[in-house]
């Protein structure tokens, strides 16, 4: 004769053995990875910037003009782009404003400039190609918007290729257009 198992038992033996084996895939199951800084951050993980600093330049991308080009058309004020932008800001307007006045009618007349974005090493390669290509596109458009001649303006994108930053100090400093003399 065999042993007849009671319903109200193998509901028991039921609950514990689930019980069991969801205690054993808890215990096996991968580490919960580390939050994403640095390298590994997405762009969407990149914190933003405090509205409330005083000084936000150490979370702005900048403008760097070569010291070629400053030479022909004179001192350049400071120019940035927001955080995680391609936007032209105020104080960059004012910039590429005195820089496109050199080139269309002043020493610069004539001559091209290469424009080239830049971003820190966080975010997917392909997203940091883009958005220094959006960078140097916009400054390229705003200079033809003032009169430069597009085929005097070239643009490329570095992304993140070159980038040197460890935290946010380094990481603003990866951040940047450069414009420098075509050759």
């Amino acid at each position: 004769m065999q042993p007849r198992l009671n319903p109200r038992s193998f509901g028991f033996v039921l609950l514990l053995g689930a019980a069991g084996l969801g205690t054993l895939a808890t215990g096996c199951s991968d580490p919960v990875p580390p939050p994403k800084t640095g390298e590994n951050a997405s762009s969407s993980d990149k914190p933003k910037p405090s509205s409330d600093r005083g000084d936000k330049t150490d979370t702005q991308s900048s403008i760097q003009i070569d010291d070629k080009i400053i030479k022909l058309c004179g001192d350049l004020p400071q120019a940035h782009f927001d955080f995680d932008s391609s936007q032209v800001q105020p104080d960059a307007a004012n910039a590429l404003d005195k820089l496109a006045q050199c080139f269309i009618s002043g020493p610069g007349k004539g001559k091209s400039l290469l424009i080239t974005g830049s971003t820190d090493p966080r975010g997917e390669t392909e997203y940091n190609l883009a958005l220094g290509g959006r960078r140097a596109g916009s400054v390229s458009d705003f200079l033809a918007k003032k009169g430069m001649e597009q085929g005097h303006l070239k643009t490329n994108s570095n992304g993140e290729f070159g980038a040197t930053g460890t935290d946010e100090a380094g990481w603003a400093k990866d951040r940047k257009v450069e414009i420098t003399l075509a050759e």
